[in-house]
């Protein structure tokens, strides 16, 4: 007898496709084909419209080429000096005594310092002064000797004319003469020896004093009394005097790159970092030929002078100054920022792809192109019509902010194109 099985129920919704697994597998096909249809209506939209070979609109930022005065500077920095200083310094060696002085104090020229203990020499003096009176007292003596000498020598010669004298009596009289002023001779440089031994002497006490060789202001003290100074080749400096500081002197370094421009006469203006916003001018003494290389650059010792009448200025300050190499009263000037413009080049469309869809290219700018064409000249993109215009142009003098046009087809109030953007881009 045949016996009938029936299916359960879930092998039947299996079979027929209703069961939640094959539900679910059914939805997402459906969701692919639709993301799919999606992107290629996407795609071709990007194609025939966003990926057309057209540049988008871009805006630029101008400024404009004008005619006016231009003033060429040379920017070099240094340290404020006075214009004469002097470090004074001892010829003795010795203790100092007193010091009559200190720092900021105004001097006369030839005021008195400081004083250098002298007892020693004051002895050296007595007993040079003792020598002295022995050389005159010794030089009497001879000078009377000589006297003697000499009136024996006249009767010896009287008495040989009436043939009283022998030779031997006449030969002793001339040399008895003889001696005598022999002797005299030397006490008279013995007594010059002692006259130059008490002048030495007197001239060590005199500079015992420390005197001021300037009028001016003490700047530095470096001595206190009691302490022992010593002469040598390098004597120590116990006084630094300042002559007039209301005059003074910048030592600037120029580098070797502006050198050439730079010349003795030019005006200058400088400033100190304790008087921000003012400005101090100066003047160009002196250039040195002398080359000081530090950190492997080259410079040029540079000696500008100017007024201090307010002693505002101080020795030591550091100042940067700017000299004054040209002026062109008249000039077409534009600004330097306009030469380093390149206008953005826009590249074909090489066709749909899914990385142009999520990645697309915007246009850029070249890149490596020289500041100077062959010929010597210059581009510069003027906006006319709303169009950047290649012009070239040759160029002069700069002040680092604008540069003078010689030649090109720029005109006062052309716009020159700093930069642009896509519209719309922030």
């Amino acid at each position: 007898m045949n016996q009938h099985v029936f299916p359960e129920p879930q092998d039947v919704s299996a079979t027929l496709g209703l069961d939640r697994g094959t539900s679910n597998r059914r939805w997402l096909k459906r969701v692919v084909w639709l993301t799919v249809v999606a992107c290629a209506a996407l795609g071709l939209w990007w194609f025939f419209v966003a990926g057309s070979s057209q540049a988008p609109a871009l805006s630029y930022e101008t400024a404009d080429a004008s005619q006016g005065k231009l003033t060429v500077t040379v920017t070099a920095t240094g340290a404020i000096q006075p214009l004469t200083k002097v470090d004074v310094s001892t010829e003795l060696s010795g203790v100092v005594r007193e010091v009559k002085v200190k720092d900021n104090d105004l001097v006369a020229q030839g005021a008195v310092l400081a004083l250098l203990d002298t007892t020693r020499l004051q002895g050296q003096r007595a007993r040079t002064l003792a020598q002295l009176e022995g050389a005159k007292a010794r030089l009497l003596t001879a000078d009377a000797s000589l006297i003697e000498a000499d009136l024996t020598l006249k009767r010896q010669l009287t008495q040989r004319i009436r043939g009283l004298s022998n030779d031997q009596d006449y030969e002793s009289a001339t040399a008895l003469q003889a001696r005598a002023a022999a002797g005299v001779s030397a006490a008279q440089a013995e007594l010059k020896v002692a006259e130059a031994e008490l002048q030495l002497v007197e001239t060590d006490i005199a500079k015992s004093q420390i005197l001021s060789p300037i009028q001016g202001l003490i700047m530095k003290r470096s001595v206190e009394p009691g302490q022992t100074v010593a002469s040598s080749l390098q004597a120590p400096v116990l006084f630094t005097i300042a002559e007039d500081l209301t005059r003074i002197r910048l030592e600037a370094a120029v580098d070797e790159a502006d050198i050439g421009t730079v010349k003795a006469g030019q005006k200058a203006i400088f400033t100190v970092d304790a008087y921000r916003g003012r400005d101090f001018p100066a003047v160009i003494d002196q250039l040195s030929f002398a080359p000081e290389t530090i950190d492997g650059v080259v410079t040029y010792k540079t000696l500008l002078s100017a007024t201090n009448a307010d002693l505002a200025l101080r020795p030591g300050m550091t100042a940067t100054a700017r000299i004054v190499v040209a002026e062109f009263e008249d000039a077409l000037t534009v600004p330097n920022e306009a030469f380093r413009f390149q206008p953005p080049r826009v590249e074909q469309s090489q066709g749909f792809s899914i990385t142009s869809l999520f990645l697309p290219r915007f246009p850029r700018a070249d890149r490596g192109r020289r500041s100077q064409n062959a010929d010597g000249t210059r581009t510069l993109y003027v906006l006319r019509d709303d169009k950047a215009i290649e012009v070239k142009v040759k160029t002069g003098a700069t002040d680092g902010k604008r540069t003078i046009i010689l030649e090109g087809e720029i005109k006062s109030g052309d716009k020159l194109i700093l930069a642009a953007r896509q519209q719309g881009a922030r």
